[in-house]
């Protein structure tokens, strides 16, 4: 199946002559793209189709570049921005949400544990040639392994990856693709932003599951991808050979990853009860056995009750993320100086913020049936993708863990070391 991306009035996807510039204007370009993908999403996910189209839609609209200098042709905004738009894209496609968050994260990925040059260097050729980033740093497989082949004129050798991993979010439409490993002999890890489109990397292409069926995250084998070590991240030449200067910045790309999460559950949520409200102003019929008969089914008190219910949780949801969302730029405005307790505190809140996120739009993933009725189970309504997205994805990393995050800080006032996973 190829994707049919159009825009609700007809226009064809990637129709923008321009790039807005304010906070509100990229997130009124982020529910364009929502509308356009939310259109025909459940026959997307139904094909089970390489998201080729939808790549192009994004890249089309901007938002890959979202992140990017200004001076180079990007939005130049920030992560509170960035959060809201994967939401709101999120709304209109899940899967396009999860895409778009994991590449954010990975065009940032310099930001996070580059050298200054490598910075200005990727940024200004990612912004450029809007690079879409996949990345294959699953940390439940094996470390990549990495090797030095002294190979190259400077002597300082080749760095070369091997192994396999089982997930690969971006996959076959990306760009680029964001490695991780362990030097041979060391506990040195190493990232290294290499081209996806070379034979040494081989996706699997067996990505099959409940949900989020359209992220390309199946599986990949690493198969001698070669790097210079003027490409390991963060990593500077000394006398006594290449080195990593760690700073507390390194390690927040879980607490990032973690509250794109929370966003792309709330924004499917979202998705969720716009969808089945629809339904319900249009299609659902009000019960005829009952003494307090009513004309519509918008007039069914439990209907109005139920919506209510759940819009309230939403939106107490998403002011949680948004929290979260001020501590990152607080983290942000300080990348050189942050203290571990600062690190600490903001995974804490967005630890919080995700399990809220999840038990939240799993209950409207289900509760949306009660507002919708018996027909609403059809397979041609789709409303069963909102929950096999959400409970998919949610499986991440069990949230009875984040929970304990919290309760540890609540109870005890401890902070949570950073891991792969906090």
């Amino acid at each position: 199946m190829t994707a049919d991306l159009t825009t609700a009035t007809g226009t064809a996807a990637g129709g923008w002559t321009d790039r807005p510039t304010t906070p509100e204007g990229w997130l009124e370009r982020a529910r364009q793209v929502a509308t356009t993908l939310a259109a025909d999403a459940v026959e997307r996910d139904r094909a089970l189709a390489v998201p080729t189209a939808e790549v192009q839609l994004l890249k089309d609209s901007g938002l890959v570049t979202l992140l990017g200098p200004v001076e180079h042709g990007g939005g130049g905004q920030d992560w509170t921005t960035a959060l809201r738009v994967i939401r709101a894209v999120s709304a209109g496609d899940g899967s396009i949400g999860q895409l778009l968050g994991y590449h954010l994260l990975w065009f940032w990925a310099a930001r996070l544990v580059g050298t200054p040059e490598q910075i200005a260097a990727v940024e200004e050729q990612a912004t450029k040639e809007r690079w879409f980033f996949g990345g294959a740093v699953n940390p439940r497989d094996a470390d990549l392994a990495i090797t030095v082949e002294h190979s190259t004129e400077d002597g300082d050798g080749e760095l070369v990856f091997r192994g396999e991993k089982s997930f690969s979010t971006g996959g076959r439409i990306s760009d680029v693709t964001v490695l991780e490993g362990v030097l041979e002999g060391t506990d040195q890890h190493v990232f290294a932003i290499v081209p996806t489109d070379q034979p040494a990397i081989r996706f699997k292409g067996d990505w099959d599951t409940l949900g989020q069926r359209l992220t390309e995250s199946g599986g990949v084998v690493i198969d001698g991808v070669r790097t210079p070590w003027a490409s390991a991240a963060g990593y500077v030449r000394t006398d006594a050979g290449w080195e990593f200067q760690p700073r507390v910045y390194n390690t927040l790309n879980v607490p990032l990853i973690q509250i794109i999460f929370a966003n792309i559950y709330l924004g499917i949520a979202e998705g969720a009860l716009a969808t089945a409200a629809t339904y319900t102003r249009e299609k659902t019929r009000p019960w005829p056995y009952t003494p307090d008969l009513k004309e519509t089914a918008t007039q069914e008190f439990y209907i109005l009750e139920a919506y209510g219910d759940l819009r309230s949780k939403l939106w107490a949801a998403e002011a949680l993320a948004e929290r979260a969302a001020t501590l990152i730029e607080a983290i942000n405005a300080h990348a050189d100086t942050v203290t571990p307790e600062e690190r600490g505190e903001a995974e804490v809140v967005i630890a919080a913020a995700k399990q809220v996120a999840i038990d939240t739009g799993l209950e409207i993933g289900t509760r949306v049936y009660d507002v919708t009725g018996a027909r609403a189970t059809a397979s041609s309504v789709g409303l069963d993708i909102f929950w096999r997205n959400i409970r998919t994805h949610s499986l991440h990393d069990p949230v009875a863990h984040k929970r304990a995050e919290v309760g540890r800080y609540a109870l005890l006032g401890e902070l949570p070391e950073p891991t792969w996973y906090t």
